[in-house]
């Protein structure tokens, strides 16, 4: 049996977005804008961020294997969903649900620079810089977090958790 510790209320999740979205609309202005959804732990963050940007973007979605079903992590991550749209010469803000290691968006940003976007930046809900082993500029982080598996809000354990409004510490073999 697993047993959750809340971590991040929804209410606390809810203020920073507000926050997110306002800090993203002033910085892009009326600049066009590509938004990249990186499924699917990024789905429920990126709808809600969208809202509070409250402005006109492109949306786009990407899909990268690097979890399988435990808590290790790989570092030989698989591209499974391309873009389809042409972000040449585009400012592009890649959304996330959380970077830890840094391998998955290392990647995701060493492939999508091959395709001369005007920029490129990551907003991350979770971000846990202690963990990092390869270099990443996140430009808009929700919260920093510290060691712990956690889920809810998106983040899944074994694709289960996804639907929990908070985020929550997995403790798996309590």
């Amino acid at each position: 049996m697993s047993m959750l510790t809340e971590l991040i209320s929804r209410e606390q999740i809810a203020a920073r977005i507000r926050e997110l979205g306002e800090t993203i609309r002033n910085d892009y202005n009326d600049e066009p804008l590509v938004t990249v959804c990186v499924l699917k732990g990024a789905v429920i963050f990126f709808a809600d961020l969208l809202r509070a940007i409250d402005r006109s973007t492109t949306i786009d979605f990407m899909r990268i294997a690097s979890y399988g079903c435990s808590v290790s992590r790989e570092t030989n991550v698989r591209l499974l969903l391309d873009l389809e749209t042409n972000i040449a010469g585009k400012h592009v803000l890649i959304v996330e649900d959380i970077i830890d290691t840094g391998h998955s968006m290392r990647c995701v940003l060493d492939l999508l620079a091959t395709r001369n976007p005007a920029s490129l930046a990551v907003c991350t809900l979770l971000d846990k810089r202690e963990r990092r082993e390869v270099s990443v500029d996140v430009s808009y982080a929700g919260f920093v977090v510290q060691q712990g598996f956690v889920v809810g809000y998106g983040l899944d354990f074994a694709e289960d958790y996804r639907h929990l409004d908070a985020i929550h510490i997995l403790d798996p073999g309590a």
